[in-house]
């Protein structure tokens, strides 16, 4: 029996066609987009469409992608053997990694998109299109989860970040590197991760508010300080290894205190440490004062975790777990992970 793909269109640079005034913005359907794929009809594969929203995705939002999700869902469940969502690039390691939380079936879900537009040459949606169809058909890439194909490399969605402003080869995985890459229409997998850290959905997702502060070359603590107002949650992007300016470590430590703050790294690849450095606003201070390591978690990537874990009213003593394994500090388990995770729930 032929695979059964369905692709769900959110719109984005792969979707845009010339407005009336210049520029281009989303306009394309998804069954417009697997129309304008070449050889896709002599794939084998079967393809289903479903034009789920057409907006850039610097718009997407929470609900969209919890939406999302149960959509995936209902289709998977229905006998699908995979599903692509093409976007734009603009969130899709941040859409890639929501849904790879959640996913706990084996069934491959893959991101793809464009950075070249359909009116320009050498537009790559088709591309990127094709060879994410195929690896969402493919039998080797179950049990992966969520997964961003572009450029035909294939990533990991924990690891995965866009990199560059125009290069069609802008995602890249520096933590590890591509899963593997699409090789004649074939995705041949290099790599394995070691573990997936999921979470169930919750039933009623709480409002949460995640900031996401970068700290900068003679910070004063001036965002930290609006965040205590406005904010439920911070990611704190550090300098290195975990760094923060001594002026603003008695501010993260009150925040600390009220709500969970997330160390990051700021600079794209690598981990925040845990014991190497002692001065006032190193990392070990930092953690000792309160703040939770994002390990190898990029500061995105930890937003979205934090935010889904607030969602899901979980205690501070599930979030540092939580962030110990999906930071790759504690091996992560996807059948003990999700149980745990539902034991943890605060209602």
């Amino acid at each position: 029996m032929a695979p059964r793909v369905v692709v769900f269109g959110l719109g984005g640079t792969i979707a845009m066609t010339s407005a009336a005034g210049g520029g281009v913005v989303p306009a394309l359907s998804a069954d417009q987009l697997v129309a304008a794929v070449p050889s896709l009809a002599e794939s084998g594969i079967t393809v289903e469409v479903e034009d789920f929203r057409r907006v850039p995705g610097a718009s997407l939002g929470f609900d969209d992608l919890t939406a999302l999700a149960t959509a995936i869902e209902t289709r998977l469940a229905a006998g699908a053997d995979g599903v692509v969502i093409t976007q734009g690039t603009d969130t899709i390691e941040e859409t890639a990694y929501l849904l790879d939380l959640t996913h706990t079936r084996p069934e491959p879900v893959v991101v793809t998109g464009a950075m070249r537009n359909p009116t320009l040459a050498g537009a790559d949606g088709p591309g990127n299109l094709l060879a994410a169809v195929q690896t969402a058909a493919s039998p080797d890439t179950r049990d992966l989860g969520a997964l961003v194909v572009f450029a035909d490399e294939i990533h990991a969605a924990a690891r995965v970040r866009k990199t560059h402003s125009t290069s069609g080869h802008t995602f890249a995985s520096a933590n590890g590197g591509p899963l593997g890459y699409l090789v004649e229409g074939q995705p041949r997998i290099l790599n394995h991760p070691i573990g997936r850290t999921t979470l169930p959905a919750a039933a009623e997702p709480r409002p949460a508010e995640v900031g996401l502060v970068t700290m900068v070359l003679g910070d004063t603590g001036a965002l930290l300080h609006a965040a205590a107002d406005s904010c439920d949650g911070l990611i704190v992007a550090g300098f290195g290894v975990g760094h923060v300016p001594a002026r603003v470590v008695d501010t993260l430590t009150d925040l600390a205190a009220t709500m969970p703050v997330v160390l990051a790294s700021r600079t794209g690849a690598g981990s925040v440490l845990a014991h190497t450095y002692a001065f006032p606003g190193s990392e070990s201070d930092l953690l000792g004062r309160g703040l939770i390591s994002a390990g190898f978690l990029d500061p995105l990537k930890a937003r979205i975790l934090l935010h889904h874990l607030l969602a899901a009213a979980h205690d501070q003593a599930h979030i540092r777990a939580t962030f110990a394994q999906a930071g790759g500090y504690a091996r992560p388990n996807q059948q003990t992970d999700h149980a745990t995770a539902q034991g943890a729930a605060r209602a």
